[in-house]
């Protein structure tokens, strides 16, 4: 299979939790928030896993640290859902996504790379 990609995906291991799905007609606010474990990230995107369904092409916000005092706010849309054992793989891209923020990846992939 063809790699499609455009960005290399680094290791990226956190825990986040989503309190609002949402696209332009709808609202999905859970009574409890949905706990995610991020397991990559790149210039494009995130992947992630979580027990709960989560519908595509819906978007969430997120704070995404990498460290370094690297933090930014984004806003990612739903992209691709997986079933694994025990809930889904999901994969994730910025929207809008500012160059400058683009580099504090690319810092974080170059950290990675040397360990």
């Amino acid at each position: 299979m063809k790699e499609r990609r455009r960005d290399s995906r680094v290791p990226y291991n956190a825990v986040m939790t989503i309190d609002e799905v949402y696209n332009q007609e709808t609202s999905l606010k859970e009574e409890q928030v949905v706990q995610i474990k991020v397991t990559d990230i790149s210039k494009g995107g995130m992947g992630f896993e979580t027990d709960a369904e989560l519908p595509l092409n819906f978007y969430f916000n997120a704070k995404i640290d990498l460290g370094n005092e690297r933090f930014f706010y984004s806003v990612l849309r739903i992209i691709r859902k997986n079933p694994i054992e025990n809930g889904y793989d999901y994969g994730c891209e910025f929207t809008g996504l500012a160059d400058i923020l683009s580099l504090y990846i690319e810092d974080f992939e170059e950290e990675v790379q040397k360990n």
